[in-house]
């Protein structure tokens, strides 16, 4: 069979418009949260702490805000457009057209991840305004940037086929990622945490992701930056294989 590429990009722009009717919960909204977060750390305990491993406080936690963004923003892209489909029962017109599962993955997977790596970006320009910023390696800042995304849209699109309700795909972005990422050096590096706490903070997966993205920027980080590429790859890797098991199996797609 071969690449139906019609097809694909039939449902990649599909998914593209719907961002666009909902500008503003998909763009401003997501930066005007950053900015407030910005504002509130930067300003308040900036001003208290000047400089992070060399670099100034409020440029240091840059990384952190964008990686923020960037998983929950990838999750809820990628798992509400498979969920839609599902509830709206069109999943069945999807499953029986001429395109394969590999096709409705990249599809659904590639429109979330741009959808995330242009905010990323957007909220990059916006951080530039209150900061000096300086990209040491811009070819890996763009590389993390764009396999983060790609690899949170395909832990979303897992998340989409597994709920069974809205409430079910604000469950894991909300409570499980979001307090991993605070707690995974995005607003501080874990060399300030007194044993045994940054030891176990080495056990929280977001650390090696914030910390590779942030080594782009300044070449500096908390764990080597060969091992957060291994981390990310590893969970994409992982992410990869979940989602060729749902589709062997049909798991909650044909059910």
């Amino acid at each position: 069979m071969s690449f139906n590429a019609y097809g694909v990009w039939a449902i990649y722009r599909f998914e593209m418009a719907r961002a666009l009717r909902t500008l503003w919960q998909s763009v401003v909204t997501p930066v005007i949260t950053t900015a407030l977060y910005f504002v509130v750390f930067g300003g308040a305990i900036g001003s208290r702490m000047q400089e992070v491993d060399g670099v100034p406080y409020g440029a240091f936690i840059v990384p952190g805000l964008i990686m923020l963004s960037l998983f929950t923003q990838s999750i809820f892209n990628a798992s509400f457009g498979i969920y839609f489909p599902k509830f709206t029962g069109t999943i069945y017109e999807i499953l029986s057209a001429p395109v394969s599962s590999l096709e409705i993955v990249l599809a659904y997977v590639g429109a979330a991840a741009t959808k995330s790596a242009v905010l990323g970006l957007i909220i990059l320009g916006t951080a530039s305004f209150f900061v000096p910023l300086q990209i040491l390696h811009p070819f890996w800042m763009m590389a993390f940037l764009i396999l983060i995304s790609v690899t949170f849209s395909l832990f979303g699109f897992i998340i989409g086929v597994w709920a069974d309700g809205f409430e079910q795909l604000q469950f894991i972005p909300m409570l499980i990622v979001t307090p991993l990422t605070f707690l995974g050096g995005a607003f501080y590096s874990i060399d300030m945490l007194p044993e045994p706490w940054r030891t176990v903070t080495l056990f929280n997966p977001v650390v090696y992701l914030i910390s590779g993205f942030r080594w782009a920027f300044y070449g500096t980080s908390d764990v080597g930056v060969a091992i957060s590429l291994l981390a990310t790859l590893g969970f994409f890797f992982a992410c990869l294989a979940v989602v060729g098991l749902i589709f062997k199996t049909g798991y909650r797609l044909k059910a």
